[in-house]
């Protein structure tokens, strides 16, 4: 069976995700930037309210994934501060100035994230050598590689996702994710052996204000970014037959 992980940003998308049949979620702000860490008051919500595992993202801004000391030391923190709120586990990824895996960053992340899960994130399709990178995240003890194949997205990556997957040899999970729809999961799944795939699954949906003031005709007050049931329902039903 095919576990679906939804991404999600807001705490009406939580009840959304598990009622459309979602298997785990990754928390985080800011989806429109690729995912930060989530605030502890969206954290602390969700977990009361989750009935499915809750993985919190652990990036600390957007951009690449070279920290300084000061990230390095937020990172810590927001990863202590995601333990005591009780999720499940972390994602985060961490990369040095010569587009590898930090090492030694991954380790003291490693360390501070005993007894959670750990998700090593699409920071891996910035790697410049990818077996290299699937290595080191073995080594380090990661449950968990989410990537696009090193493409934009997980369908034009699918070849590179199924040397990954061999490569790991069932020794943690490939999760495919970027791009990723009831249209193409099937491909996806079948071309690379994987057992996991991430989507937002999202769509707009307009505010529920009834009065519309001036500063609600901006357009970015009039809308609101959400977990869509039927994206999530419609891709289960893809894939029923794996």
């Amino acid at each position: 069976m095919i576990n679906v992980e939804v991404c999600i940003d807001n705490i009406e998308s939580l009840f959304t995700a598990q009622r459309s049949g979602a298997g785990r979620i990754e928390l985080c702000s800011s989806l429109a930037l690729g995912g930060l860490t989530p605030s502890s008051g969206l954290i602390e919500l969700a977990v009361k309210h989750a009935s499915i595992p809750v993985y919190t993202m652990i990036r600390p801004r957007d951009g690449d994934f070279l920290y300084s000391s000061f990230e390095v030391e937020m990172m810590l923190k927001e990863i202590h501060s995601a333990r005591s709120l009780g999720v499940q586990g972390v994602v985060f990824g961490v990369l040095n100035e010569d587009a590898q895996i930090d090492k030694d960053i991954l380790s003291s992340l490693m360390r501070e994230s005993k007894g959670l899960g750990v998700t090593f994130h699409r920071a891996i399709d910035c790697c410049s050598d990818v077996h290299s990178a699937v290595e080191t995240i073995l080594t380090a003890g990661c449950e968990r590689i989410l990537t696009s194949g090193l493409a934009d997205n997980a369908y034009d990556g699918r070849a590179v996702i199924k040397q990954m997957v061999k490569q790991c040899e069932g020794r943690l999970s490939v999760m495919a994710g970027a791009g990723i729809n009831s249209d193409n999961v099937g491909t996806v799944v079948k071309e690379t052996g994987i057992s996991e795939v991430h989507l937002s699954g999202k769509k707009l949906r307009a505010s529920h204000m009834k009065t519309i003031t001036a500063c609600g005709k901006l357009p970015e007050f009039l809308s609101i970014n959400v977990t869509d049931a039927e994206n999530i329902k419609t891709l289960k039903s893809a894939l029923n037959t794996y």
